[in-house]
């Protein structure tokens, strides 16, 4: 290809030879919509080279590599219809010194590892290139380039019925197939072929005990004298906290608006485990970099190579992990939102007290080398209790029964933690300064335009897959930010923002009639400002 090869010389403004065979394919499909163009007769048939990327959105914005290039590039055929907002995109982050608004699908941080790889990128580019014009299917994963990355456990999950699903670069088990079934996704904008399945391993998490691989987790250390200061510059929420302490958090934007969402865990005096999504760790560790103060004594480094991640999920969590090690878990010991070193079948390794599912759980960092190890012991001690392996489509359904909020849909530059019912996250009424303090400090003092909640759907046959219209009394008022189905509710859940010009309160969004467009037609929902399951957060916290 010309993008590894190099453009011929002087090609500038030449165009190739006509296909009249390529055009053919698209012709043949355009006729039966518009059959006035089998008349129309052809003047001229322009075919010129083109760019494209691995997942067909162009790039944009600033390289994290180097401090003030900012790139505007790979438009897969959509340079002159996205040129002038592109361009003026660009320049306002240029001037700005940061993106105007949430740029995410097209910011050039969301690449990582594989794309640094030009036989990966090759293969996914092609793939891209020959789906310009498919479906788009709910939830479709790509198939070139894998498998890329493995997490140490992927073996051993592949033989237990694994159907994986990519990020980044990274095998992630979405779910399980059982015997006899095959471990692949059939694509629908119906009910999915894996949905049964996946439940089994959501009520394992509810009932039992579940363990999820999340060792594609990004993990940075920021570690100096330094580090406080630092972390309370950046962050929304308190940051110095006892050793132990494990934080959630947000990092903000000029606007107040969220720009990452991740825990940090105070592991030393000096020293902080930050721990984000797989498919944001170049945005992150450039976006945490950049906005150091500068002068300090701090060092960030990136070790999401040397830990795996074992998630154990579920009200027997800690019954399973007790028969494992002779430190006490319970919660004077280990409260939520805790951390400490223990040792699993002579292995040491740090366990967090934290759950992205609404049940009692811990995380299990471990040296990669000991991930395996540490996983036998689990399965042996855990036959008994109902342990089941789940993977991220379960998380799902799990989070969204919770309300807990994803970035990237959910939490996005474009939203503030007090829109994302987040303001118990913040610092707001410390005297610490923090970036994007002045623009919540202003957005309290009046009515928020748009504001987060949980909307179900009564008949449990409607599909959401996200995206659906909102209506408030026929009126449109926002969209479907995540969406999926609950079971432990029973029902279709959605979470979107309520928006208004006039503002909106919790008595505007109590006093409306709420519809979703789904597939063409108007289906009634409901309004929900707390979490649909625990809302009290019992079965997390004792």
């Amino acid at each position: 290809s010309w993008a590894e090869n190099g453009f011929p010389e002087n090609f500038s403004f030449t165009l190739l030879d006509s296909n009249w065979d390529h055009f053919e394919q698209i012709m043949s499909l355009a006729l039966p919509r518009v059959p006035a163009l089998e008349h129309a007769g052809i003047k001229t048939l322009l075919n010129g080279p083109e760019s494209f990327t691995p997942d067909g959105n162009f790039i944009l914005g600033e390289a994290p590599e180097v401090d003030g290039f900012f790139v505007g590039a790979g438009f897969n055929a959509f340079g002159i219809a996205s040129a002038g907002g592109a361009g003026q995109a660009l320049a306002e982050w240029i001037a700005g010194n940061e993106p105007p608004y949430d740029l995410w699908a097209v910011d050039i941080r969301r690449f990582g590892r594989p794309h640094q790889d030009i036989d990966w990128v090759r293969k996914r580019t092609y793939e891209m290139y020959g789906k310009h014009y498919t479906i788009a299917w709910p939830q479709e994963e790509h198939a070139s380039g894998r498998p890329f990355r493995q997490s140490p456990l992927y073996d051993v999950l592949k033989s237990d019925g694994a159907c994986f699903g990519e990020k980044l670069g990274w095998e992630r088990p979405n779910w399980y197939a059982p015997a006899g079934v095959e471990p692949r996704d059939e694509y629908s904008f119906d009910v999915p072929n894996w949905l049964a399945h996946s439940a089994a391993e959501h009520r394992a998490a509810r009932e039992t005990v579940a363990l999820f691989d999340q060792s594609s987790f990004a993990k940075f250390s920021l570690q100096g004298a330094d580090s406080v200061k630092a972390l309370e510059w950046i962050c929304a929420n308190r940051m110095d906290r006892p050793v132990g302490s494990v934080i959630y958090t947000q990092l903000l934007n000029n606007r107040g608006g969220i720009e990452s969402d991740l825990t940090v865990t105070r592991v030393a005096e000096d020293t902080f485990y930050i721990v984000t999504g797989t498919g944001f760790i170049t945005h992150d560790f450039h976006w945490i970099r950049r906005h150091l103060p500068e002068g300090i004594d701090v060092s960030l480094t990136d070790e999401t190579d040397q830990y795996a991640v074992l998630s154990l999920m579920g009200p027997r969590s800690r019954e399973l992990l007790s028969r494992l090690t002779d430190t006490p878990l319970d919660n004077v010991s280990l409260p939520f939102a805790q951390s400490r070193k223990i040792s699993i079948a002579g292995v040491d390794l740090r366990v967090i007290r934290i759950t992205y599912v609404g049940e009692l759980g811990f995380e299990l960092h471990v040296r990669v080398a000991d991930a395996q190890r540490v996983y036998v012991a689990i399965t042996a001690a855990g036959t008994d209790l109902g342990l089941k392996n789940a993977g991220y489509r379960a998380i799902e359904s799990l989070r969204l029964e919770k309300g807990y909020r994803a970035w990237g849909s959910d939490l996005t530059p474009d939203h503030t933690p007090l829109e994302a019912g987040l303001r118990w996250a913040v610092k707001l009424k410390s005297d610490t300064a923090f970036i994007g303090k002045e623009a919540l400090q202003t957005q309290s003092k009046g009515t928020l335009k748009k504001q987060l909640a949980c909307f179900t759907v009564d008949d449990p046959n409607v599909t959401l897959i996200g995206r659906e219209t909102l209506y408030r009394n026929g009126e449109r008022v926002g969209w479907l930010s995540s969406a999926g189905f609950g079971h432990t509710v029973g029902c279709p859940i959605g979470l979107g923002y309520v928006r208004h010009k006039d503002g909106v309160d919790t008595a505007f969004l109590k006093s409306g009639e709420y519809q979703l467009e789904v597939a063409g037609r108007q289906v009634p929902c409901r309004i929900h400002l707390e979490s649909l399951y625990d809302p009290t957060h019992q079965r997390v916290k004792n």
